[in-house]
């Protein structure tokens, strides 16, 4: 059995703007470190869906506001992190209701960690391509009632690079796991864990299997199961989740 555990748009307690992002990084190539590609034992990465977009001339909160009222986001793009230092930048604008449903429909976490083909156009609608280029999201604010995206960014994604991405975790086998079949609860400590990954091989999750976790018992980032092109950037002994003691509500049945 699968579960995916994703945070809730609705139920998280907000600040007046939510700030979501996904660092992402050019390191080295995947030439560079001869790196495998065959992808058959672990999840593969879901089809690029295409992000619809316009051009921007100009920014500023005044631009924003206007962009905003007329259904778009105001965005931009960056070449991965040397871009924010005056590289290769565009200023776009991208649909208000496609981000949104994006997000409503895979989880914030799952929109920041797979790539989209972006199509940049000289407005909507338009049969004419300015640029097109496959990107990774890296950052969405959401208003703080509405749930309506109100800015992101984006960073390229060529072939070759190499990105640090913070892949969200699927857990599985909890209907059989010993400790939570005997009371245990089960402790969640992360919802996504942060690895390097060539851009091609981005995974869509990362499965965590509880189906042998008897009580006390952790899988640590060490222990995730992934393709050998992907480093890990955090401690290897860092837990991921961990099945603890009984429930409260079964220690005051037994006293």
């Amino acid at each position: 059995m699968y579960r995916v555990h994703r945070f809730s748009l609705s139920t998280i307690h907000r600040p007046l703007h939510r700030h979501f992002s996904q660092s992402a990084a050019a390191l080295a190539t995947t030439e560079e470190l001869n790196i495998p590609t065959n992808l058959d034992e672990f999840p593969k990465p879901d089809p690029a869906e295409t992000i619809h977009a316009t051009p921007r001339s100009t920014s500023g909160k005044r631009i924003a506001v206007n962009e905003r009222k007329a259904g778009r986001v105001p965005s931009i793009v960056f070449e991965q992190e040397d871009g924010q230092n005056g590289g290769n930048k565009r200023l776009i604008s991208v649909q208000t209701n496609q981000i949104k449903n994006m997000v409503n429909k895979l989880g914030r976490s799952f929109f920041l960690s797979r790539l989209y083909n972006l199509e940049v156009r000289p407005e909507f609608g338009s049969g004419e391509i300015i640029e097109k280029v496959r990107v990774l999201p890296r950052l969405v604010h959401l208003h703080a009632t509405s749930d309506l995206p109100i800015n992101a960014t984006f960073i390229r994604a060529p072939s070759d690079a190499l990105l640090k991405v913070d892949v969200p975790l699927v857990y599985r086998g909890e209907d059989v796991s010993p400790g939570l079949r005997k009371g245990s609860y089960l402790n969640i400590i992360k919802r996504t864990v942060k690895f390097l990954c060539p851009a091609d091989m981005i995974p869509p999750y990362i499965d965590v299997d509880l189906s042998e976790l008897d009580v006390g018992q952790k899988v640590v980032m060490g222990d995730l199961k992934v393709h050998p092109a992907l480093k890990l950037l955090k401690p290897a002994d860092e837990a991921v989740v961990k099945i603890m003691g009984g429930r409260v509500s079964d220690q005051k049945k037994s006293k």
